[in-house]
């Protein structure tokens, strides 16, 4: 199954709201799905966590603002806490979701590899010990 966009009305459910403008929830989920294909092409289905993510901190704080005060109302949010931008979180989550993750191991050995000694036998071998001391009998 392909990756689905969100749409404007699941970004709306996500964030709580009641009312969504409709082209610029558009234009911040194409922009995300831009960025996660950055990450990880093409995007896996569940991706749309990450998607709606990524948009709904740039639809709630477009100015990237930390710390706000009208009139006796003081608001202060962690920097970094909007505009549009992958977190490192947002990253790892793309890539576990594509299957690509956790640890590997890379086996260079070929298909047709023979297990027999690839060194020279000497055929003329007696038995007598190459150098005195080395375990030979």
């Amino acid at each position: 199954m392909a990756f689905t966009p969100p749409t404007a009305e699941d970004l709306a459910l996500y964030l709580g709201l009641g009312e969504i403008d409709g082209p610029r929830a558009d234009l911040l989920i194409t922009q995300a799905i831009a960025l996660a294909e950055s990450v990880v092409k093409p995007l896996p289905d569940q991706a749309t966590a990450v998607v709606l993510s990524v948009a709904g901190r740039a639809y709630v704080n477009p100015q990237q603002v930390t710390y706000e005060t009208i009139g006796p109302q003081t608001v202060q949010r962690p920097a970094g806490s909007g505009g549009l931008y992958l977190t490192k979180a947002d990253k790892a989550a793309l890539k576990s979701l594509a299957g690509r993750g956790g640890a590997f191991t890379v086996d260079p050995t070929p298909a047709d590899a023979d297990p027999s000694p690839t060194w020279p036998i000497d055929d003329l071998y007696t038995g007598e010990p190459y150098e005195p001391g080395w375990g030979w009998p």
